[in-house]
């Protein structure tokens, strides 16, 4: 009875902070706080419910016991998060985002290419990760390579069709003026083009982000080595160590978030001119 007391009291407090946060001048504080209250607040009623209501830890472990887990299992996280996020995901993203690029350019520089590429990426694009996922193991090994292999898979055509929009992004009579100027191609692509481009190329690289880190974890459920967070969330499920699949959870969570932010102030200092990034 006494963790349902203190569920409702976080609860209510929460609710009333965050009531009091919004009612305040918009400034940096605020825009931090309110998702922070929001955040403490879910995991004061999520240990709450856990503690009140006795559910098995096997089920749901209680948050405490999840930051216990994790402190104890830092080099082990650690390792996993070298395997997964540095060597396949953020390899594969890089891989990924930038052959997409490059192609993008070509395609919009010979553009009976859009009519033929498209169509295919397209089509790869549709293909169940499930299913590409162990032949890429198969080609590839079981080590980080081939968990890079299927993140190109995934990134390569979200970050290209982006790309492509963007490039066409700039109207008639800009492309006038430039030729007017007896500028070339590849005067009109850096000087007009690319610079207009900007903000789908950075909308593709932050979609991507998520992608790239989803597929490196999934596609260690097909075969690994001995470490990697998509290897230890399947070994640790068929151990019942919830409370450490739970901290692997915490770790991905934390790292898209922060791959999300940095891709997103990037494109803030880059692109400051935008419309969308004024006020």
């Amino acid at each position: 009875m006494m963790w349902i007391t203190i569920g409702v009291i976080s609860w209510l407090i929460g609710w009333r902070a965050n009531v009091w946060l919004a009612a305040q001048p918009t400034s940096r504080f605020t825009t931090l706080m309110v998702p922070v209250t929001f955040g403490l607040t879910l995991v004061m009623i999520w240990e709450a419910s856990v503690r009140g209501f006795e559910i098995s830890p096997v089920l749901l472990p209680a948050p405490s016991v999840i930051a216990v887990t994790f402190v104890q299992s830092l080099d082990i996280l650690w390792q996993d998060f070298v395997q997964t996020v540095i060597k396949g995901a953020l390899s594969g993203y890089i891989l990924g985002c930038g052959a997409a690029f490059l192609i993008a350019i070509v395609i919009d520089r010979f553009p009976f290419l859009q009519r033929g590429l498209l169509p295919v990426g397209n089509f790869v694009a549709a293909l169940p990760i499930v299913g590409m996922a162990p032949i890429l193991v198969m080609w590839f090994g079981f080590d980080w390579q081939s968990k890079a292999a299927v993140v190109v898979v995934m990134v390569f055509f979200p970050m290209l069709v982006n790309t492509v929009e963007g490039l066409q992004a700039t109207d008639k009579m800009q492309r006038d003026l430039m030729r007017t100027y007896a500028s070339s191609y590849m005067q009109t692509l850096i000087k007009l083009r690319l610079p207009a481009a900007m903000p789908f190329i950075f909308n593709g690289l932050k979609i991507t982000t998520t992608l790239a880190l989803i597929g490196a974890i999934v596609a260690e459920f097909f075969g690994s080595p001995i470490k990697g967070m998509g290897f230890r969330i399947s070994t640790s499920v068929g151990q019942l160590a919830l409370d450490l699949v739970w901290a692997e959870i915490v770790v991905a969570a934390i790292v898209g978030s922060a791959f999300y932010g940095g891709v997103a102030k990037l494109e803030k200092a880059l692109t400051f001119w935008h419309p969308s990034q004024r006020g």
